[in-house]
């Protein structure tokens, strides 16, 4: 019985394994073209870097509030359809239709209007399908699975790349629809196919449910994590935060980076990521096993080390093409770090009922990081200038290094494998 249960375990899990990346990628579509293309939009309203910088986080900081409760809600849903798939189904496609009306503001009150309402939404279900993961699939084969997710997410900043290369200068309103119905589709394919009313995280939580548990409260799995005296959890989150920072800083200001220090248009800077994007793809999938033999929170370490060294030394030379060699080795190291910590935060959840609130708690931290990176380093940009802004980046990173060689001490204190 077991030798033919392990491949259809198999089977299942690779299956699901897709939906999950066909839910990402249709999500991350949107969000790389975002981060891309609407810097300019507000650059044509509003001079200063750090306002602009601000605004681009407010997605992120509208998620501090949004995720935690829309995943704790989906933990306690119950439906025939699951406890994922109905949100699903009703955010995603909402979420495209806003995002085919950002560019046909013409004034900035609209503009903010738009962007605040597609963040909301965009947020309402931004933990759910990542959540789906963790739900079906066994502890173990979580890295590699979240590696493919990653991948999926990945391929959305080529795809941004292509889209910034090939329609923005010249149908800059089209080139906004395109995201938008990957969007549409990946959400019927998803919709159609998975019920997610039969994944292991979700039986075990009805088996929790009819011993007469009580509904997990967002609040208690906070104060949880704060008061745990091992501290790791609470400083995944930290360092979760910490890069994000980083990384949504060299994503949502890049584009202006490249009109600014390297005099391309506003195309060619959106397609400069292209590289990176190819390089990240490589990297994600040996990053899981190279995290299955020497450890997550070690190949995190290493992933970040190598994250900022290579746009500190991308300051030295700024040209495109050292530019662009500079963010395809950040990219390949920045791998190690998105695929292994949301894995990581998986396998600390005390019970299958909060998983939804642990992939809450990993993207809260990465929009709060997201808010603040930008805003932050924008500040850096107008005192300093924009020819160091790799190296503004490369400081965050060190400091997101440093919390999570804390985590490492921490594991061998307390006998945890990370």
């Amino acid at each position: 019985m077991t030798s033919l249960a392990a491949p259809a375990d198999r089977r299942l899990a690779r299956r699901i394994t897709f939906f999950v990346a066909l839910a990402v990628f249709a999500q991350e579509a949107t969000w790389d073209f975002y981060d891309a293309q609407v810097p300019p939009l507000l650059r044509e309203h509003i001079t200063s870097t750090a306002v602009v910088g601000l605004l681009m986080g407010m997605d992120n900081l509208l998620g501090v509030f949004v995720q935690p409760w829309i995943a704790n809600r989906s933990d306690n849903t119950r439906t025939r359809w699951g406890r994922r798939i109905p949100y699903l189904a009703v955010g995603m496609p909402l979420a495209a239709v806003l995002f085919t009306l950002i560019p046909l503001a013409a004034a900035l009150p609209a503009l903010i209007a738009i962007i605040f309402v597609y963040s909301l939404v965009g947020n309402s279900f931004k933990p759910i399908a990542q959540a789906l993961l963790p739900d079906f699939i066994e502890p173990d084969r979580r890295g590699r699975a979240n590696a493919v997710v990653k991948i999926a997410s990945g391929l959305t900043v080529i795809v941004s790349a292509l889209i910034s290369a090939l329609l923005v200068d010249d149908h800059p309103k089209l080139a906004f629809t395109v995201p938008a119905v990957l969007m549409l589709a990946c959400t019927a394919v998803l919709v159609l196919r998975v019920r997610d009313n039969s994944s292991r995280g979700y039986q075990l939580a009805l088996t929790e449910d009819s011993a007469d548990e009580p509904a997990v409260r967002l609040r208690d799995v906070v104060k949880d994590i704060v008061r745990d005296p091992n501290r790791s959890r609470l400083l995944v989150v930290v360092s979760v935060l910490l890069f994000a920072s980083a990384w949504f800083s060299s994503r949502s200001l890049f584009t202006p980076y490249g009109m600014e220090t390297l005099g391309l248009s506003r195309g060619t800077a959106g397609s400069l990521t292209f590289p990176s994007g190819v390089a990240f793809l490589l990297a994600a999938y040996p990053a899981a096993l190279l995290a299955e033999r020497i450890g997550r929170i070690r190949t995190m370490t290493i992933g970040m080390v190598v994250f900022g060294a290579a746009l500190a030394l991308g300051t030295v030379v700024p040209t495109p093409a050292a530019t662009v060699a500079a963010f395809c080795v950040a990219a390949a190291g920045a791998s190690g770090f998105l695929i292994n910590a949301a894995v990581v935060l998986w396998n600390l959840a005390p019970s299958a009922r909060v998983i939804g609130v642990y992939t809450g708690l990993y993207t809260v931290s990465w929009a709060v990081g997201g808010f603040i990176g930008p805003g932050l380093v924008g500040a850096m940009v107008d005192v300093t200038g924009w020819r160091y802004l790799l190296l503004d980046i490369a400081l965050l990173a060190a400091i997101a290094v440093a919390v999570i060689l804390r985590v490492s001490v921490l594991s061998r204190r307390h006998a945890t494998s990370l």
